[in-house]
């Protein structure tokens, strides 16, 4: 597998060892996996380095999944987010899903499941920024007269 196709996932929630434990079971099966440890910090990685995924929990300290999905949805549209809930809150993933998250899972996590989710969210990535190339690609063709 080469660099390129190895999906970069970012990977969000206050709880440490689920983080670790998460993060290394991910990048055993290939991934590029980076984390974050509160919503503050997510929006900031977020911002530096283009994910195809981010994973999102739900209930942290200090600005909350829904906010951290907001700030991040406001500065990257395009941006793939899947809310992890532990309180099996389904009112709240269906919100989280208004605001722009690509899914919603409960805790503890089927890894497989995940793993399916992250493909689907690069396979949309890739279309998304494809299509955004071809219609700058045309803009400046239009522009240049060609």
């Amino acid at each position: 597998m080469t660099e390129e196709l190895k999906a970069k996932v970012l990977l969000v929630d206050d709880e440490v060892d689920f983080l670790e434990t998460l993060a290394e079971r991910l990048e055993a099966r290939g991934l590029k996996v980076s984390t974050a440890t509160s919503g503050e910090e997510a929006v900031a990685a977020a911002d530096k380095e283009g994910y195809d995924l981010i994973v999102l929990d739900l209930s942290m300290p200090g600005i909350d999944g829904l906010e951290t999905l907001k700030r991040i949805k406001t500065r990257q549209p395009e941006a793939e987010i899947i809310i992890l809930t532990g309180q099996g809150s389904i009112r709240t993933g269906i919100e989280a899903m208004k605001l722009g998250a690509e899914d919603f899972l409960q805790k503890p996590v089927n890894i497989s499941e995940l793993l399916e989710k992250i493909s689907e969210a690069k396979d949309k990535r890739m279309l998304v920024l494809e299509s955004k190339s071809v219609k700058e690609i045309e803009k400046i063709l239009h522009t240049k007269g060609w």
